[in-house]
């Protein structure tokens, strides 16, 4: 996104003034442009970051580029230093240029282009960062390096970014989920006190007597005693391999959600190649995310192992693997755990990632095992993961995207 300024008197300098930003100056570019004031403060700041391949090779901003020129003939050379002042001075200057969704961009570019995460084991670093889920996901996986000075800022920065998903995502999670639990305890056989009059009346209309100015309710609708109790078991078994951190972050938030239902009982289970229970720190999303450890390999035979164990209730469960799929256990005895706990009445879901980042890389013929189970495998949005949820609850099927 190239920063506004009022709009020139001339609309083709402007026109060369957006093309010079992107392109990152040099004698390539063909425009001539010279910046000045907020646009060469813009130019620096991209520079900066994307002034420098790693092989050396100079590109435009939008790549990365070697060495441009300002306008006043100075040639510079891109990086942002190896210190935590530099650094915190352009995160500054980003946040002052770019809208947060750019900003965030930058910050994930930066660690990954110029090595910055150790950086991020400061606690004035990450003050002038802006939080986002991969922030987060950065953050657990330099957890065993962070020393306890960060411990706390990191703590309030993960904290930031679960507060602002739960109140996203919290209200409509609830609704939606209620709402499905309610249908499902519907009961067309009630007794007298478990009647729901407006639902039956709704139910009856074709039966309404004009002359009498009745209606007759041959079909009663109401809740049935197990509405009282714990009706359904939710069991989220997530995948916290390196490349599923923005599904982890997004499943804690949501197991929180699930747990303060009290007509679900939710357990959380995360895996690599060994298996965590966080089900007894539901109640606070961050300790659930400070308790696991993202990287490493991946087990999903040895975790839907333990999810099966625990299940008391098959018809009344669903069961959520949160996976790319790719398996260094027993693929096979995965696939046969999957078909049993199906067999037995459990809902299987099986969700390639839970982000906003699209379809993920992952295992195709792993997929396509799961599928000829009747499990399709899917990447699933949180603004869609609710109604996924309550489709799983009410068995019926599943809103797959297209």
């Amino acid at each position: 996104m190239i920063p506004t300024t009022p709009l020139p008197s001339d609309p083709a300098d402007e026109r060369l003034r957006r093309w010079r930003l992107v392109l990152g100056g040099g004698d390539a570019d063909g425009t001539g442009r010279a910046l000045t004031g907020t646009d060469a403060a813009v130019d620096g700041a991209l520079t900066a970051l994307y002034g420098r391949n790693p092989d050396g090779h100079g590109h435009s901003h939008s790549h990365g580029h070697d060495r441009d020129r300002d306008g006043t003939g100075r040639s510079r050379t891109g990086g942002l230093g190896a210190s935590a002042p530099s650094v915190a001075r352009w995160l500054g200057d980003i946040r002052a240029y770019f809208p947060a969704s750019v900003v965030q961009v930058m910050q994930r570019d930066a660690i990954d282009r110029l090595g910055l995460a150790a950086l991020l084991l400061e606690p004035e670093m990450l003050a002038a960062v802006e939080p986002d889920v991969h922030l987060v996901g950065t953050l657990l996986s330099l957890r065993d390096a962070m020393p306890g000075t960060t411990r706390e800022t990191a703590r309030a920065v993960v904290r930031k970014v679960v507060d602002d998903l739960e109140k996203r995502l919290a209200a409509r999670t609830r609704a939606t989920l209620t709402g499905a639990l309610d249908r499902s305890a519907r009961t067309v056989r009630p007794r007298h006190r478990d009647i729901d009059w407006d639902r039956t009346i709704r139910a009856n209309l074709k039966n309404y007597l004009p002359e009498h100015r009745t209606v007759v309710p041959e079909r009663l609708v109401g809740h049935g005693r197990a509405a009282r109790g714990v009706r359904k078991e939710v069991v989220l078994c997530v995948d916290q391999s390196g490349s599923m951190a923005a599904s982890v972050v997004h499943a804690a938030v949501f197991g929180a959600v699930l747990a303060s239902l009290r007509t679900i009982e939710t357990r959380l289970v995360v895996f690599d190649t060994a298996v965590v229970d966080l089900t007894d720190r539901l109640d606070d999303p961050v300790d659930v995310l400070f308790g696991t450890r993202l990287g490493g390999g991946t087990d999903i035979n040895r975790a839907l192992a333990h999810c099966q164990a625990g299940i008391t209730r098959p018809a009344d469960t669903v069961v959520v693997l949160i996976s790319d799929l790719y398996e260094g256990g027993v693929r096979g005895e995965a696939l046969k755990r999957v078909a049993a706990m199906r067999d037995s009445g459990v809902r299987f879901v099986a969700l390639l990632a839970l982000s906003d980042e699209g379809t993920p890389a992952y295992d195709r013929d792993h997929a396509a095992a799961l599928a000829a189970l009747g499990v399709p495998a899917f990447a699933c949005t949180p603004d869609l993961f609710p109604e996924v949820m309550a489709a799983a609850l009410e068995k019926r099927p599943l809103p797959i995207p297209a």
